[in-house]
């Protein structure tokens, strides 16, 4: 177990983070204002079973396996801005074929809602920053009385809780925001189209990011 006396500036600093402008703030923010507080808690809970794995791969020593070996980060970072250029494609794709209709087929509106939770968890878990950061941050609030291997565990576990419930305040704040959005201007509309261009930019950022 982690000393009780660090957890206090471990959970202040863990939430500084979580609060700070990213790729998953960006994406609960949309989802949130665009189809409702739901969806955002899909995303969240997408983001929150990556963190839980990112925190097993730090356990069982790939985040330093990644700082040793570049070409990996390399390629896991070309891989997750494929994945999110192919998404941005397909959202503005859709949006082109259906920006005419007032309606969207039930069967596609039950698989959108689905593959939220799949988007959150990708989006988070091929960006290589975040493993690495994982290992770098957890490792500084362990000690040398037990194994190194629970303390990141417990660790883990909390910072991805801890994040999991802020992204749920962001996800209510923005689902409530859009309502007010919503009665002013046709978003809902053309949210495909606003996402796919939100999609496109990620990969673009993370493409080209040091």
């Amino acid at each position: 177990m982690p000393e009780l006396t660090i957890l206090p500036l471990f959970l202040i600093t863990t939430l500084l983070l979580a609060i700070s402008p990213g790729p998953d703030l960006v994406l609960i923010s949309a989802y949130s204002s665009g189809q409702g507080f739901k969806s955002g808690v899909r995303l969240a809970l997408g983001i929150f079973i990556a963190g839980i794995v990112q925190t097993l791969a730090v356990a069982l020593g790939l985040g330093q396996f990644m700082q040793q070996f570049p070409p990996i980060v390399t390629v896991i970072k070309l891989l997750g801005a494929l994945y999110l250029a192919w998404l941005g494609v397909n959202m503005l794709k859709s949006w082109w074929l259906n920006k005419h209709t007032t309606t969207m087929n039930t069967d596609n509106r039950e698989n959108a809602k689905r593959g939220i939770v799949l988007k959150g968890f990708l989006n988070n878990l091929m960006n290589p920053k975040a493993l690495l950061f994982f290992s770098v941050f957890l490792v500084q609030f362990t000690h040398g009385n037990a194994s190194l291997t629970s303390q990141i565990l417990v660790l883990g576990a909390l910072l991805s809780t801890a994040v999991l419930f802020v992204n749920l305040i962001f996800a209510f704040s923005f689902s409530k925001l859009g309502k007010v959005l919503a009665g002013r201007f046709r978003l809902g509309h053309h949210f495909d189209g606003v996402l796919g261009a939100l999609f496109l930019a990620l990969a673009a950022r993370l493409a080209t990011s040091k």
